[in-house]
């Protein structure tokens, strides 16, 4: 624990509190809020302000204006198939099938792209630290074990600051989403349509406390 120095935006008072030594930010919130977009905008101030950042975030694949599944984007532009819905996903070949609701997961396509991801972002030289995005730790992703191997081992590494997404509590509760959300090094912001246009710089601010604690 810390101390932190809180001035008051109204009145010419100020309070000491004591705040957690997060290491993580996560933002949580219905489907559709805003989640993605608030992480790409918090990736562009990052690597404006030379934070180096690295990871992968989930993106809506629509054809004619029909939404027919999802692809997993890294920082840097590569992209691969997460899952297509049962029409336009093809046959898997004699692979055994994860679906979630009408999508079908594209298993391979998702660790081939993910899992290389968890693994060069310890390498970093000059021991300078890096936020890694993960978004999100949802159904879809976590029908892969090695995903969920590499983010526990993430998670709990000195090598970066995650900045990830999970979902709202819904059904029959995710193992490793609880796991993220109960973590007391983990900074979790409920993403809503009325904070979602006010909250970044929040977001932004809670990131860089989380660079400044192992620098």
């Amino acid at each position: 624990m810390r101390q932190l120095t809180v001035y008051g935006r109204a009145a010419a008072t100020c309070c000491t509190v004591e705040t957690e030594m997060f290491k993580h930010v996560f933002l949580t919130g219905p489907p559709g809020v805003g989640k993605t977009t608030l992480v790409q905008k918090a990736c562009e101030a990052l690597v404006s302000s030379g934070v180096g950042v690295e990871g992968f975030y989930t993106e809506e694949v629509r054809e004619g204006g029909r939404r027919v599944g999802f692809d997993v984007v890294t920082v840097t532009g590569e992209r691969g198939h997460l899952s297509r819905i049962r029409d336009v996903a093809g046959s898997s070949h004699g692979r055994r099938e994860y679906t979630v609701g009408q999508y079908v997961v594209d298993l391979p396509s998702f660790e081939n792209l993910a899992l290389p991801l968890f693994r060069n972002v310890g390498s970093a030289d000059g021991g300078s630290r890096k936020v890694f995005v993960i978004d999100e730790i949802g159904k879809m992703e976590l029908f892969s074990q090695s995903f969920i191997r590499s983010v526990r081992q993430t998670l709990d590494s000195s090598s970066c600051t995650i900045l990830g997404t999970i979902p709202v509590p819904k059904g029959k509760p995710l193992g490793l989403v609880e796991e993220v959300r109960s973590r007391r090094d983990v900074k979790v912001f409920t993403v809503s349509k009325e904070n979602r246009n006010a909250i970044l710089q929040d977001i932004l601010a809670a990131l860089q406390n989380c660079l400044k604690q192992t620098t």
